[in-house]
């Protein structure tokens, strides 16, 4: 399995509901999907925008043989499908929740379109964020085909500490409580489990982490915090 990640710098969620805290599910419309249900597939006519309220949704595609192919996967707040507001007319990827009741508020593009050309931060913000995802997908991409997987887990550490970390002022570790589970992890980084959770001990022993299951504490160590 191949794959690569995209973390969001964006959370969108507010802002494209603005109705959030005003009777914004009589507003907009949810939709909720069981684990292992698709959201979209391949083909599928792209017209619609998808923001997560809760649950996670994996993105990816299948190869010619079958092989699965994992760009990104999203937790609550993100955005994805959002190639629509760009003009794609058909998916070139599937949408497929991998937790048990996920819900997603749906979005026209034509809605977003209209919010566009009315407010021109909005439309600024809509831009930046689609940028920043193709840019970060393109790095992960490269580092994906062109290093090994112990560099692999290193890139995303550091994507991870950046997003969900934080110093802990006691002992001086960075602490990254983060919402991922090691399969998902394994997955993102095109791997498999046992090999993933080989690397995790690995790091272990050279005192450079420690893991839990939604923690992993990063020691004083330049190899893995170092941009």
């Amino acid at each position: 399995m191949s794959c690569t990640w995209s973390l969001i710098d964006v959370n969108l969620f507010n802002l494209l509901c603005p109705h959030k805290f005003n009777g914004y599910k009589q507003n907009h419309t949810f939709q909720h999907y069981n684990k292992d249900e698709y959201i979209y597939f391949e083909k599928d006519h792209s017209n619609k925008i998808f923001l997560i309220e809760s649950g996670k949704v994996k993105i990816g595609y299948y190869t010619e043989d079958g092989r699965e192919v994992v760009k990104s996967i999203h937790g609550k707040g993100d955005v994805f499908g959002e190639k629509a507001i760009i003009g794609e007319e058909n998916r070139n990827e599937f949408a497929l929740s991998i937790t048990e009741d996920t819900s997603v508020c749906v979005l026209t593009v034509d809605t977003i379109h209209d919010l566009m050309q009315e407010n021109k931060s909005f439309s600024l913000k809509i831009h930046k964020f689609i940028g920043l995802r193709f840019k970060r997908i393109e790095r992960r991409l490269s580092i994906l085909l062109f290093k090994d997987t112990k560099t692999r887990l290193m890139e995303f550490l550091k994507e991870l500490s950046n997003e969900y970390g934080y110093d802990c002022p006691n002992t001086g570790n960075h602490i990254i409580k983060h919402p991922y589970t090691q399969k998902d992890m394994a997955s993102l980084l095109g791997t498999s489990r046992p090999n993933l959770n080989c690397l995790f001990c690995e790091l272990k022993e050279q005192n450079i982490l420690d893991y839990y299951r939604k923690e992993i504490i990063l020691y004083k160590n330049e190899q893995v915090l170092a941009s």
